[in-house]
C-alpha cells in the first residue's frame, strides 16, 4: 500500500512540506490503511476513534493466538508500552516478528520508560528490531538515550538506530539523523485529554502505511494532529468537548486548511 517514493526525500520549503503532508492525508483517506494497535488499556477506545476519524481502520486484539494473523493482514503496526503486562509483552514479540516477516512499518511509543527501568530496557531491545518511527516526549527520550533531548542528541540517536523520531511537546521536533522539521501547531488542551499522544502515535503508523519516507510520514501525522487540535480547541468549552471536537476536526480537515494553518520550521 505504501507509495513508491524515495526513502529520504529533501524537504526544500515550508510550503513544500505542507503539500507533502496534504498528500499523505489524501492517501490515508483514499486507501484506508489497516493499523494494528498494541496500546494501553486507557487509550484503546480513543485511539480507535481517532484512526477512524482520520480515515484508517484500527484493530486491537492482544491474543497471542491471533495477533500474528491480524498484523499480517494490516498495513502498519503500533507498539505502545503504556500499560505493559505479561500479555502485552508476549503480544508485542509476536506482532513485531509478524511485521518484520511481512515487511510492514511499525511505530514504537515508549510510554513511561522514564518511570520504570525494566520498561526502558525492553524499549531499547525493541529499537534493535528497527521500528520505522518512534514518538515520545523529552523525558522518555532522556531515559532511553541517557542524555537530554537536545537537537544534536536526538539527531545522533536517530542515526544510530535508523529511526525517525517524533519528539512531542509545546513544539514537535522530528528528526531522522539527516533532516529536521519543527512544528509549532497544537493547543494546550491536547495535553488535557488522556491518550492524545497515544492516538498521535497511531496516526504516525497510518501515515507510514501510505508513505515510505518515515520522517515525512511522522511529521505529517504530527502536523495533522496539531492543526486538528487547534481547530477543535476553537469551539471547545474544556477537555470534554475538545475530546469530541478533535474527532470531528480530523474527519473534516482538508488540504487547504492544513496548508493555511501549518506552522513549520525547517
Amino acid at each position: 500500500m505504501q507509495e513508491q517514493t524515495a526513502s529520504s526525500r529533501q524537504i526544500v520549503t515550508r510550503a513544500g512540506f505542507a503539500s507533502e503532508a496534504a498528500g499523505v492525508l489524501a492517501r490515508v483517506r483514499a486507501q484506508s490503511p489497516r493499523v494494528h494497535c498494541i496500546t494501553n488499556s486507557v487509550a484503546q477506545n480513543f485511539t480507535a476513534n481517532v484512526l477512524l476519524a482520520f480515515g484508517a481502520v484500527p484493530s486491537m486484539t492482544l491474543s497471542p493466538a491471533e495477533i500474528g494473523a491480524f498484523v499480517k493482514r494490516s498495513n502498519a503496526l503500533l507498539v505502545n508500552l503504556g500499560t505493559f503486562g505479561t500479555e502485552r509483552r508476549e503480544a508485542t514479540s509476536i506482532a513485531v516478528d509478524a511485521a518484520i516477516q511481512s515487511g510492514l512499518p511499525w511505530v514504537l511509543d515508549p510510554v513511561f520508560v522514564d518511570r520504570a527501568p525494566p520498561r526502558a530496557s525492553y524499549a531499547r531491545d525493541l529499537l534493535f528490531l528497527h521500528p520505522a518511527a518512534m514518538r515520545l516526549n523529552a523525558d522518555e527520550f532522556a531515559a532511553l538515550a541517557g542524555t537530554a533531548a537536545t537537537a544534536e542528541a536526538v539527531a545522533a540517536f536517530a542515526r544510530e538506530h535508523r529511526v525517525a523520531i517524533g519528539l512531542s511537546g509545546a513544539k514537535d521536533f522530528i528528526r531522522d539523523g539527516a533532516r529536521a522539521v519543527t512544528l509549532e501547531n497544537g493547543d494546550p488542551l491536547m495535553a488535557k485529554v488522556t491518550a492524545m499522544g497515544c492516538a498521535a502515535s497511531a496516526m504516525v503508523a497510518a501515515c507510514l502505511a501510505v508513505e515510505v519516507d518515515a520522517l515525512i510520514a511522522t511529521a505529517s501525522a504530527l502536523l495533522i494532529a496539531g492543526v486538528a487540535g487547534e481547530i477543535a480547541a476553537a469551539s471547545a468549552q474544556g477537555p470534554g468537548s475538545f475530546a469530541v471536537n478533535i474527532l470531528d476536526a480530523l474527519h473534516t480537515l482538508d488540504a487547504d486548511a492544513l496548508k493555511a494553518r501549518a506552522r513549520i520550521v525547517l
